[in-house]
């Protein structure tokens, strides 16, 4: 599959993110240590691994639902180790979740609505109905991504009475409606059949060259058919970083996934 292009950051460019020397402990357990990395604007990232690597944990320090104990995090040259998350929310990093985060007694259009209610400022507004009529550019937003996303259809579907596979469209879809400047994947297709993932991957593929995206990812088509780069964290630390082809053929990440050397 043809991958999204991206251009290099220069000299001069600033990286959309830096991390130099972050670490995370809990009490006497060391969960990641000196991590240091740089993604240029645009970039394709995929953080790979084991289970226990510490990937998740490296996603909520970058979007800062967990304090690191050490290091920092350097977002569009800006230090916001220690901003909260909802203000790297409003600066434009945005993540999804492992486990689906929707309210589920509500439809499709009607989560998808408060979140671009929210990005328009209007999540106060509480003397005017929210209807098509008050807000038409609104719900022509939400038209225009249900129909991106193939989620016209279901629009008004109770988002509980959905598939697991739709939800996880429906909280990647949530993410990309914020109109980040980063977005942070967090395991998109687990759980998802196979057609259902080769769809979320073509549409990963057609988000705008100028988004930023780091995806934690099992599936290996789904990580070599999107990254750009790809970094394999292994006991606590970055064990090799590369372009999708070097990773694939290193025998190391083979055998701490299989315990024996090989090619993925």
């Amino acid at each position: 599959m043809t991958k999204p292009a991206y251009q290099s950051a220069t000299v001069t460019e600033t990286p959309a993110l830096r991390v130099e020397g972050l670490g995370k402990r809990f009490g006497g357990l060391e969960i990641l240590k000196d991590l240091s990395f740089t993604i240029a604007k645009g970039e394709r990232r995929a953080f790979i691994g084991p289970n226990g690597a510490g990937k998740s944990t490296l996603f909520n320090m970058i979007a800062g639902d967990l304090a690191p104990s050490c290091g920092e995090v350097t977002y569009f040259g800006e230090n916001i180790s220690r901003v909260p998350g909802y203000q790297r929310v409003r600066k434009g990093m945005v993540r999804t979740f492992q486990k689906n985060n929707l309210l589920n007694e509500l439809t499709v259009q009607d989560n998808l609505l408060l979140v671009l209610q929210m990005k328009a400022g209007l999540e106060h507004v509480w003397y005017r109905p929210r209807l098509a009529k008050h807000f038409p550019d609104i719900y022509e937003r939400a038209d225009r991504l249900l129909e991106t996303w193939g989620l016209a259809d279901r629009r008004n579907a109770v988002v509980k009475n959905l598939s697991y596979g739709e939800q996880r469209q429906v909280e990647i879809l949530l993410g990309i409606a914020t109109e980040p400047r980063i977005l942070l994947l967090d395991e998109p297709t687990a759980g998802m059949s196979n057609s259902e993932t080769q769809y979320i991957l073509r549409l990963l593929q057609q988000l705008p060259k100028d988004l930023t995206l780091l995806i934690i990812e099992h599936d290996m088509d789904v990580v070599f058919g999107l990254a750009d780069r790809v970094t394999v964290l292994h006991n606590g630390g970055i064990l090799l970083e590369g372009d999708p082809q070097a990773i694939q053929t290193d025998p190391r990440v083979y055998e701490i996934y299989f315990g024996q050397e090989g090619v993925l």
